[in-house]
């Protein structure tokens, strides 16, 4: 198990300043995004920055949902700079991204896709030391703090993938509930869909000891590796705050209780699928972002058309769930009494099938949009979708039950349209 420190409660980023001086920083890395960039949230890291004498440089120009790119701007800005330490403030786009500048900055001579995840890149171990990295999150979802994984649109292939290695987690996350108070309903609600796809998929993955063949060295083992014993726990804590909190946080943006416990549920989802991993929602999610067409989300200040994270994980996940539950279908059965159903009469065998109502209902209740095709997307698209999620096996190989091509195919059709 592997997992950042993390700091939690009211307050806590005012700390920053000082948890900078006791590293011994001389020089710092800021990251963030343009939108952010005028919000509380960093107007009050930079005071604390001030307040310790901190050297620093900003990064403003994370895209949301990075790009290669987009990574690759930020590596060139961390290379030139010589950082001692980084500070990420923001969603996962903002560590996801601070993450890969310090991966590469202390690897300047390799390739980008050496270290990208097999098979698009090399998936190469990560044997170089990194600068301490501290992360603050502002969303309640991606769980980036906790983890050794950073997502990117991989702009070529028109597929999302990413770098996994438990080296470049955080090495401490400050997770400050006032932080989340700026949300827009929006990003509440898809952000609260990540840590609920986060919970369902890692509880439901593959198990560890079911997973073959065993790592020639240690090193190679992989950051994602089955639902364990101990990533149970804490997906399962998660899914019963998301079940408890996360329409009350989207609903109202002063319910600071609602909101302070989504903020850790995603942390907490955090530590369960950064060590368990993800499966099927996931894998399908990247092609659904990366080929996105003309879709632009309410509440997002961006220039380029976007199916946030969040979003296109859980529009199929009505349907993976009902195609997971033949295999370990307790798990879905216990998985759908937490989000509100009455399983008292229920039958094993329809385990999928009452996980996946219970989820629509769940959407439908929250307004989300009606299917794939409500995103721009039609049956069309699906030889695509499909190719898309072939190359994600880091994550759809932890599937419980295997698909094929025909499959996902049946898969991305049953998510035209959910309700």
């Amino acid at each position: 198990m592997a997992i950042s420190n993390i700091r939690y409660g009211e307050g806590v980023f005012l700390e920053i300043g000082m948890d900078l001086q006791n590293l011994g920083a001389r020089k710092v890395c800021l990251m963030t995004d343009k939108n952010l960039s005028q919000l509380p949230p960093v107007n009050a890291v930079l005071d604390s920055l001030a307040k310790y004498g901190i050297n620093f440089q900003m990064y403003d120009n994370v895209r949301v949902e990075p790009t290669d790119q987009s990574f690759l701007d930020a590596i060139k800005f961390a290379k030139k700079g010589e950082f001692d330490a980084y500070v990420a403030v923001g969603g996962g786009s903002v560590i996801d991204t601070c993450k890969a500048a310090n991966l590469y900055a202390a690897s300047p001579t390799s390739d980008f896709l050496d270290y990208v995840n097999a098979p698009i890149g090399k998936g190469k171990p990560v044997t170089v030391p990194l600068k301490p990295l501290i992360a603050v999150p502002t969303t309640a979802g991606t769980g980036s703090e906790t983890t050794g994984v950073a997502i990117f649109d991989f702009k070529e292939l028109k597929v999302k993938t990413g770098i996994a290695s438990r080296a470049i987690k955080p090495t401490l996350g400050i997770i400050d509930p006032l932080h989340t108070l700026s949300m827009p309903e929006r990003i509440v609600a898809n952000s609260g869909f990540d840590v609920l796809c986060h919970a369902l998929e890692s509880y439901t993955a593959l198990p560890y000891n079911m997973r073959s063949p065993c790592p020639s060295n240690p090193i190679n083992r992989p950051a994602y590796q089955g639902s364990n014993p101990i990533s149970d726990v804490w997906a399962l804590h998660a899914l019963r705050i998301v079940a408890k909190y996360l329409k009350r946080a989207i609903r109202n943006p002063e319910d600071r209780e609602a909101r302070a416990n989504m903020h850790l549920a995603s942390a907490f989802a955090g530590i369960g699928f950064g060590n368990a991993g993800v499966h099927l929602c996931h894998g399908m999610s990247y092609p659904i972002s990366g080929l996105v067409k003309t879709y632009k989300p309410k509440d997002y200040n961006v220039d380029h058309s976007l199916v946030p994270h969040g979003l296109s994980v859980v529009l199929t996940s009505p349907a993976v769930f009902a195609f997971t539950a033949q295999v370990r279908p307790e798990r879905h059965l216990e998985a759908a009494e937490i989000l509100g159903a009455d399983i008292r009469t229920a039958r094993i065998k329809d385990a999928g099938f009452i996980l996946a109502d219970t989820l629509r209902k769940f959407l439908f209740d929250l307004n989300v949009d009606d299917g794939l095709a409500a995103i721009g997307y039609s049956k069309a698209d699906i030889p695509a979708l499909v190719k898309g999620t072939l190359p994600q096996e880091r994550v759809t190989k932890l599937s419980p039950r295997p698909q094929t091509e025909e499959d996902l195919s049946a898969l991305f059709e049953a998510s035209m349209k959910l309700y």
